[in-house]
């Protein structure tokens, strides 16, 4: 597959994963603290930041009853009308302009997820390098079709699709004008534990679709991640927030400052362990194997002219002598110099 290129970031094997800074709902109302946002994460290493662009009114209806309501008790917003959410959660339009600049000026990708044609409109007029698709609106073919013919990359969140929908949006987009696709695997839990990740979807995302791959992800820490790493996502997006102890819609499953720092480097470690099929030394570890591997060595001194008794000769540490394997071709030899305990064993010594 080749290199996506993103504003700054590129997507692909051979690059360290891009991390994204999901600010959504953890502005808290203040365009300070949204700006905030950005230099932090650019503090911590991440690459990109993305919002989420829509309004109440373009989300549902304000109806305060029924269906509109989150009704599930385990839900973090358990009782809260989903307009009432929408309206807390949303980032002002006029907002984008200003996070989007900050963010450049920070040298990293700023983007966000559309949920309707004017969002789209709105962002095209900003010329977002790049579109996200959010979990729920998978099935939203109308959606992608307008997002598609932007021309520019798009990056799916699968969260509870089935296969046939995955296969379906990726149809769509590429028929409408998406070149460039990423499906970020994604568990549509809020926060979501570490046993709905389900990280081995990540490499079969790849294998049957053969696009890039990452995750979107909603657990607790940064374990989940930079497991979701090893298993080849090339991109990694977690909710963000300056401290969970000031609130916030998001702000319960979001990481703080030093945790995005954390998860910047040890994804980086990740992905830098996966490596390639190898056997035998690496590099750097020739010292480690001369120190610590077993050899032959000359456990007695000897004269020139004797034979080489068994009990003359032991395998040790360290593993500059020959090989275990050789020690009964050594025994009964003849030994052609004088040799003092502590001697490697070397086919020289002998006749």
């Amino acid at each position: 597959m080749k290199d996506i290129q993103m504003g700054p970031v590129t997507i692909g094997e051979n690059h360290p994963p891009v991390i994204v800074a999901e600010l959504s709902g953890n502005h808290n109302h203040s365009i300070t603290r949204a700006l905030d946002l950005v230099d932090a994460a650019a503090d911590a290493g991440a690459h990109a930041i993305k919002l989420q662009t829509y309004t109440p009114d373009t989300m549902t209806l304000n109806i305060h009853k029924g269906e509109f309501v989150i009704s599930n008790p385990k839900s973090l917003w358990y009782g809260r009308s989903l307009y009432e959410l929408y309206e807390d959660a949303h980032l002002p339009w006029e907002w984008h302009a200003p996070i989007f600049s900050r963010a450049a000026e920070r040298g990293l990708l700023a983007f966000s997820t559309p949920f309707d044609a004017t969002s789209v409109d709105f962002l095209a007029d900003l010329n977002v390098p790049c579109y996200k698709i959010a979990s729920f609106e998978l099935t939203d073919l109308e959606l992608i079709k307008k997002v598609a013919a932007q021309g520019k990359p798009m990056l799916m969140s699968t969260g509870m699709a089935e296969l046939e929908e995955i296969s379906e949006a990726l149809r769509t987009a590429k028929n409408h004008g998406c070149e460039d696709v990423i499906l970020l695997k994604c568990t549509s839990s809020y926060p979501a534990k570490p046993e709905q990740a389900n990280l081995r979807t990540i490499p079969h995302l790849r294998e049957t679709f053969g696009v890039h791959v990452g995750i979107s992800d909603h657990t607790m820490g940064v374990g989940v991640a930079i497991a979701g790493v090893t298993l080849g996502a090339e991109i990694v997006e977690k909710h963000f927030t300056l401290n969970r102890a000031d609130g916030g819609v998001d702000s319960a499953f979001s990481l703080e400052p030093q945790e995005l720092a954390t998860l910047v480097q040890e994804t980086r470690n990740a992905w830098a362990a996966r490596g390639r099929v190898h056997y035998g030394s690496s590099d750097g570890m020739e010292n480690s194997e001369r120190l610590n591997r077993r050899s032959l060595y000359i456990v007695r001194d000897k004269a020139a002219g004797e034979r080489l008794e068994a009990d003359d000769i032991r395998s040790i540490r360290p593993g500059s002598g020959l090989a275990i394997r050789y020690l009964g071709l050594l025994i009964g030899r003849t030994l052609q110099k004088d040799v003092s305990a502590g001697t490697p064993a070397a086919w020289e010594l002998f006749v």
